[in-house]
């Protein structure tokens, strides 16, 4: 285990403990890691409008969408403090942002279910593994969206819709590869969301493939085209031909869930023996993780993979959101931070922990304490074809 000096400059951090562990350009993302940004985030919360103005793209005063994903991809802010939080805001805006978060939850119940079967076409057959770059730089809508992709490590769903359905949709290029490297940039980087939405906007999800075009930049990003050096030419000035993708053989694991308490984890807490540290993961790091909560006199831990990150190169960007989260909460309560294997750390000290509903989870095989996922609604048995499908069981189980 190395051991990382919290004190020290962010970008000095990463570029000495984390050499080799990333991918592209040493920086920081606009959106500032930790728990004091998340909450003054979720305090100035004010959706009014977003039903909207969720998709807009540019120019990005006007952009509707709250930035929230990346402290709700790692439970920095729940599902549910969300959902409660909008409670007051009109009717239509609060009815379509609770949507998404039901989306959200959507993708971890999907994930936490199928697990890496979710990196395979889960329903029609889409290209999934044809190598090569879908994305046409030379296209000012793609260039830019790549840009605020590879420098700030946030883009709006609207652009990630351009940019999963210009690579697959559009130039034919398997998705799996196009999803990884978006994997790689995203700083609310979610396996459980980034596949599904990739999934959906190809066609392997749905069987509708969306198609990207001029159109849309036009309504989007209004004067982004007359900018463009393809202008003239542009290459997508009409919509793609429609594609039918052929349906695949009946999954039943997408129809009923045959153990759902796997699924959703522990209900309660479980003590095997007595704990000495709270081990954090990125899946929980906010204040409120349970286990942190739980055990307030006990020292906190945070290790990162080093061999998954070798693996995976994320970017800079997503290192620095961890490190500025670790450093927030360090403010608070002392958080010791390692790089090299959380798993052999949790096999050598009596550690507590926050169940995650990821298949890396089940590597986790000898925990002194584990404490209840939070979810926004536990999941339930039934079908998870579609989201649609998925909320009207949901609804009716509440």
């Amino acid at each position: 285990m190395v051991p990382i000096n919290l004190k020290e400059d962010l970008l000095t951090i990463i570029e000495r403990d984390f050499n080799g562990l990333f991918s592209g350009e040493v920086g920081v993302s606009s959106i500032a890691g930790g728990q004091s940004a998340a909450n003054l985030a979720l305090a100035n919360l004010d959706i009014t409008g977003y039903a909207n103005n969720r998709s807009q793209v540019m120019p990005k005063n006007r952009r509707g969408a709250t930035a929230l994903s990346p402290y709700i991809r790692h439970n920095i802010l729940t599902l549910g403090q969300v959902y409660r939080a909008v409670k007051t805001a009109p009717f239509k805006d609060r009815e379509k942002f609770r949507d998404e978060l039901f989306w959200q939850e959507y993708a971890r119940h999907l994930y936490a279910r199928v697990g890496t079967r979710l990196f395979e076409n889960l329903r029609f057959e889409v290209n999934s593994n044809v190598p090569g770059d879908g994305w046409n730089r030379e296209m000012l809508c793609i260039d830019e969206v790549v840009a605020e992709l590879e420098t700030d490590g946030w883009v709006v769903n609207q652009t990630r819709m351009w940019l999963a359905s210009h690579w697959t949709v559009r130039n034919d290029k398997g998705w799996l590869a196009g999803q990884e490297r978006m994997h790689q940039n995203l700083i609310d980087g979610s396996r459980a969301a980034n596949l599904l939405g990739w999934q959906w906007t190809v066609g392997a999800g749905t069987g509708k493939p969306y198609g990207f075009a001029k159109w849309q930049v036009d309504k989007r990003a209004s004067g982004l085209c007359n900018r463009c050096p393809l202008k003239s030419k542009c290459p997508i000035q009409e919509f793609p031909a429609e594609i039918l993708p052929r349906e695949l053989s009946r999954d039943a694991i997408l129809d009923s869930d045959p153990d759902v308490g796997a699924t959703t984890g522990p209900t309660s807490m479980v003590v095997n023996s007595e704990v000495s540290h709270v081990l954090l993961t990125i899946d929980s790091l906010g204040d409120d993780d349970p286990a942190l909560v739980a055990n307030s006199h006990l020292p906190a831990v945070f290790v990162f993979n080093q061999q998954a990150l070798k693996k995976l190169q994320l970017s800079s960007r997503r290192i620095a959101f961890y490190l500025q989260t670790l450093q927030d909460l360090n403010t608070r309560r002392p958080v010791d931070v390692y790089l090299g294997d959380p798993y052999q750390f949790a096999q050598d000290n009596a550690v507590a922990i926050t169940y995650a509903p990821v298949p890396s989870f089940k590597k986790f095989t000898k925990l002194a304490e584990i404490h209840p996922y939070p979810w926004l609604r536990p999941p339930h048995a039934g079908t998870v074809k579609s989201f649609s499908s998925w909320r009207a069981k949901l609804a009716k189980e509440l």
